[in-house]
């Protein structure tokens, strides 16, 4: 069980409790205008079960950690990531924050725990994020926790029939370390 406390945060493994924010935030447009198209209940749940089983970090699997504020234990978000080579040890990291959240600082705060604790518990080697080009809220995120952007995947990633142009930002351990 994963569990890492900022001075604002507590991120913590996902437990079935957490099932009503999960759906409304995967479900939420606004949270998921650059990310994806809404897929049905049936869909968010099966993923979300699939969440709840044990996690290694070799599995190729998705951590998704949940984001609540230290003090009130209020939903935040989901942050997370997936090793992505294992002959590089890379990870992808990932979050969404809920949009009463947003603006807050929440996002950076529970990627740089997340970011730290890959390190210490699996001695990442490097993170990267990637980010719909018009996500300006995400690419600061990132930038804010050191990540540099590292090019622009012209029509990477779809939506529905739109082609999205995404950012690719990376983080090296030891631009962290130096």
């Amino acid at each position: 069980m994963v569990e890492l406390y900022t001075d604002r945060l507590v991120i913590r493994t996902i437990k079935k409790e957490d099932w009503a924010n999960v759906f409304a935030i995967n479900s939420d447009p606004s949270v998921l205008k650059y990310i994806r198209e809404f897929t049905s209940e049936e869909d968010i749940k099966t993923t979300f079960e699939q969440r709840l089983l044990p996690w290694d970090f070799q599995s190729g699997k998705w951590l998704t950690l949940v984001i609540e504020t230290f003090d009130t234990h209020e939903f935040v978000g989901l942050t997370g990531f997936i090793r992505d080579c294992e002959i590089m040890n890379r990870a992808e990291v990932g979050y969404l924050i809920t949009p009463s959240k947003q603006g807050f600082g929440y996002g950076t705060e529970s990627l740089k725990a997340v970011i730290d604790w890959g390190i210490f518990q699996f001695n990442i080697e490097k993170f990267i994020g990637h980010c719909a080009a018009k996500n300006n809220a995400s690419a600061q995120v990132m930038k804010k926790c050191g990540f540099i952007e590292e090019g622009l995947l012209r029509e990477n990633h779809r939506i529905g029939d739109v082609k999205i142009d995404e950012h690719i930002f990376g983080l090296l351990q030891s631009d962290i370390r130096s």
